[in-house]
């Protein structure tokens, strides 16, 4: 261990049968999305750990992995998770959830191989791995046996909050965060009840998500960020947006207006 540094492995190994040392899982936050976000501990991971996973869409590259182009520079250690659908199904459709969990379990599979092996292994998660992240499935299939260190990182509303200029709560604000999958109803009463929002995975919810911030009396305080962090990023306020097109990385933002001394 470098003299003043961490150890990349830090959690105990001594559990691990007689003459078998196994590797640790690294969930490790990327960030929301400007590499410059990077912590230290994501940074000392992804530079020694000899196996780097990454979902992504089959024929693409997956943001964790772009923002991890600041670092990594050895293709030789990637592995490639490609979902099996991403848009094209609706979550809840039997289809859909039994291709996840297949892909999942395979995924899982894979990573015990390298993980009883010896080899840690470190899956990039953009903004943090246990805030909607994909890590979470397989922490979940690996967790009880193998050592596992998740390495916490700026979530995607907090680098839009902040490249938006708009403090998100004031005194004793309640901030509530929605996925804008939820029904129209659902999202209006839950937007009713609360001081702040953060509404996320918007893409082709918004006008749903525009109607239940009007239903609200919100929308005139809705701000839109389109690639907070990123190469593109676009804020503007929501009512001022004058189509219903977002991308995956985008949401919106509805500041509270609590007690301010």
């Amino acid at each position: 261990m470098e003299s003043g540094g961490i150890d990349p492995v830090i959690l105990d190994r001594a559990e691990a049968p007689a003459g078998i040392t196994t590797g640790t899982l690294f969930g490790v936050g990327m960030g929301p999305g400007d590499p410059e976000y990077l912590t230290l501990r994501a940074l000392r991971v992804l530079e020694r750990a000899p196996v780097l996973v990454h979902f992504c869409k089959r024929g693409r590259r997956g943001n964790a992995r772009t923002i991890a182009d600041a670092v990594v520079r050895d293709p030789a250690r990637e592995m490639a998770l490609a979902y099996p659908y991403t848009t094209e199904l609706h979550p809840e459709h039997p289809d859909y959830v039994a291709a996840l969990a297949g892909f999942y379990d395979d995924a899982a599979g894979r990573l015990a191989d390298h993980l009883g092996a010896g080899r840690d292994v470190a899956i990039l998660s953009e903004g943090d791995p246990f805030f909607y992240g994909s890590f979470m499935h397989l922490w979940r299939r690996l967790k009880d046996r193998f050592p596992v260190e998740v390495v916490p990182g700026v979530t995607g509303m907090s680098g839009c909050w902040t490249r938006a200029g708009t403090p998100i709560t004031w005194g004793d604000d309640v901030l509530t965060v929605l996925p804008a999958t939820l029904s129209a109803e659902a999202l209006a009463e839950r937007l009713r009840g609360t001081d702040a929002a953060v509404v996320m995975k918007l893409g082709r919810h918004l006008p749903k998500v525009r109607a239940a911030l009007a239903a609200a009396g919100l929308l005139a305080r809705a701000v839109y960020v389109e690639r907070g962090t990123m190469a593109g990023e676009r804020v503007v306020p929501l009512a001022e947006k004058a189509d219903d097109e977002a991308p995956y990385f985008s949401m919106v933002l509805v500041p509270g207006e609590g007690r301010r001394p």
